[in-house]
């Protein structure tokens, strides 16, 4: 069974509700009743429903609960909870009003009032459109500096001899351009924590470098370190490993030169790359060059599931970015 379709079966036996922020597009429309026609999850579909259905005559919204901000029962107590988050930060109470009818927010004040299990938007308005009501309402887990990203990289069918489990995860390789060492581990702790949840991998953890155990010098090395040091103090039960280049990373024969007797060093399927530079690009060379299937961004570091689509994405990567969804549910 393709790797989609066991996250999809994982998805549906949690029997999640997730919320779809943008019911003005019709592949955030087609996926809301693909979801529900496969049993991947209830669906939250949030806009005008005359419109959604005028616009979609085609497609079956049976089982499908939409919702308007503009008109839901729960508004005025969606733009307290608002309120009462923001006026720190200046907001009045009329601005929470207007503010609480914008889908996106809406759909993050749902997931903030526990009325809903996760929340996907991102098809039709920008990264920062979805991450900033998720930063101002639901906010970072305990514990967690920032929140990071993930990809699920999947083996081509042909199979990979550095690629053991038929799958890595990569990350941060599409939302925080630099990291400080505590936000390295964190992202580190939450990548392994999402490997083991979505993809069903046990996670060997390699912090990657340009440099194996100290054999450069240099602050971005340092930097790599010192999260490293940081990430098992905070998660010591983690097989996690660095600083490591790639190759001691995944090539067995050159992590036994570089770092014998490390249980992650050449089979690592958990990478965590130094910057968003080299994640962005070392996934991309997976994709194009190495056939490797790029299933991401996903977010992680959230208190409660939360995630940004592609604005070029198709009814099915939504689809499949609900059921990962789902699954970051507790």
């Amino acid at each position: 069974m393709a790797i989609v379709d066991v996250i999809k079966a994982k998805a549906a036996a949690r029997n999640k509700k997730i919320v779809l922020c943008e019911g003005e597009d019709s592949r955030v429309v087609r996926a809301a009743a693909d979801c529900v026609k496969e049993g991947v999850a209830q669906i939250v579909l949030l806009g005008n429903e005359e419109e959604i259905k005028a616009n979609n005559p085609e497609i079956d919204l049976t089982g499908v609960e939409i919702v308007d901000p503009a008109t839901s029962p729960r508004l005025a107590e969606y733009a307290a909870l608002l309120y009462n988050l923001r006026k720190a930060k200046g907001m009045t109470e009329e601005q929470a009003e207007i503010q609480a009818k914008d889908a996106t927010f809406f759909g993050a004040l749902m997931l903030k009032a526990g009325d809903v299990d996760g929340l996907v938007s991102g098809a039709c308005h920008s990264t920062a459109n979805t991450l900033r009501p998720g930063l101002q309402i639901v906010k970072t887990a305990p514990g967690v500096s920032s929140v990071s990203s993930f990809n699920l990289m999947v083996a081509p069918m042909s199979g990979n001899q550095y690629c053991e489990d038929g799958m890595l995860v990569f990350a941060d390789c599409g939302l925080n351009p630099t990291y400080t060492a505590e936000g390295l581990a964190d992202c580190a702790i939450a990548t392994a924590k999402s490997a083991k949840e979505i993809a069903g991998l046990e996670p060997r953890v390699a912090m990657l470098s340009f440099s194996t155990k100290g054999s450069a010098k240099h602050d971005l090395v340092t930097n790599v370190q010192e999260a490293t040091k940081i990430a098992k103090e905070k998660a010591p039960e983690l097989a996690l490993e660095g600083e490591l280049q790639f190759d001691a990373a995944m090539v067995p024969s050159v992590a036994a030169l570089k770092a014998p007797g490390s249980k992650v060093a050449g089979r690592a399927n958990v990478l965590i790359f130094p910057d968003l530079q080299s994640g962005n690009i070392g996934y991309k060379i997976a994709e194009r060059l190495g056939g490797f299937q790029a299933i991401g961004p996903i977010c992680q570091g959230f208190a409660k599931p939360l995630n940004d689509l592609s604005r070029g994405c198709k009814s099915e990567d939504i689809v499949c970015a609900v059921a990962i969804t789902a699954l970051q549910a507790e």
